[in-house]
């Protein structure tokens, strides 16, 4: 089996990539929205994308039909990022943000967007559960789960 290496995208989605038995080096982006892109780097600059192809995720169902993919594994990944409605981010706190060195609470994360602040991940080590008093601070990572609409609020809101 191949190794598919896996890189969060804060506010985007997930890149997934690996290396073909020829050597290619490829990649797929899935945007929290349903897009895919299929990424092929360039031979000589593997940190180049040589080629890129935006499909819908109605191009990709019918990409995975052609190819002889089970619907079972896609469906899977979606249940995974979206459950009625409700979607999963990591955004950065930047420190231009108005919410830097400020408490969750403060901010009126919940209130202003409907999303909730599940986790804080802080140089690597991850916090669980932060309270209204944890206070943000440039360079963490919030996990935070919404609708779209109230996960863009918050991407807002913490400098994006």
């Amino acid at each position: 089996m191949t190794e598919v290496r896996e890189t969060k995208l804060p506010g985007v989605g997930v890149r997934h990539e690996f290396t073909t038995r020829e050597g290619n080096d490829m990649g797929v982006i899935v945007h929290h929205d349903g897009r895919r892109e299929i990424l092929v780097y360039g031979a000589d600059d593997p940190d180049a994308c040589a080629s890129v192809v935006t499909m819908s995720e109605h191009d990709t169902q019918t990409l995975a039909e052609i190819l002889g993919v089970s619907h079972v594994s896609e469906t899977v990944s979606q249940i995974r990022h979206e459950i009625e409605g409700l979607a999963i981010d990591w955004i950065e706190v930047t420190s231009g943000s108005k919410l830097a060195q400020h408490s969750i609470g403060e901010g009126e994360i919940r209130t202003k967007t409907g999303a909730s602040i599940v986790a804080v991940i802080r140089a690597d080590t991850p916090i669980p559960a932060p309270g209204p008093e944890f206070v943000l601070a440039p360079g963490d990572v919030a996990v935070a789960v919404g609708t779209h609409d109230g996960l863009g609020l918050v991407r807002s809101l913490l400098g994006h």
